[in-house]
């Protein structure tokens, strides 16, 4: 690792490939998106994510707690309650991927429109 730019991302042995690749998910972009509107159930985020399988839910949301991005509140009660919350440092990723989805949003139109030009092209040639 370069002793001047400690954590950089484009160095293939750096730490912070791991969170970039984490944090550009399509999974963590969706459950952050869905905490930003506040604390969550699973079953709430299971509903909200359409598409997540119960095995990918539960590994995307370890990875995010394990990264400091999200808190599991287990409650103790009958029947027991999990809460998941996005922590301070979770909240700092809120504008950015909450910036991606409303730009997939506005662009979809042009990309759908360019592959299906790229597609035409390529099945001509």
């Amino acid at each position: 690792m370069n002793q001047d730019r400690p954590f950089d991302p484009y160095s293939p042995d750096c730490p912070s490939r791991g969170l970039v690749d984490r944090i550009g998910d399509r999974w963590t972009i969706l459950i952050i998106g869905v905490l930003s509107a506040g604390p969550a159930r699973y079953r709430d985020l299971a509903d909200q994510v359409g598409g997540i399988s119960p095995k990918m839910l539960s590994q995307t949301l370890k990875a995010l707690e394990r990264d400091g991005l999200i808190v599991r509140q287990a409650f103790a009660e009958v029947p027991p309650r999990v809460v998941y919350e996005l922590t301070a440092a979770g909240r700092t990723l809120e504008p950015l991927l909450l910036g991606l989805e409303e730009w997939a949003k506005q662009h979809m139109p042009g990309v759908l429109e360019s592959r299906a030009h790229y597609d035409g092209v390529r099945k001509a040639g």
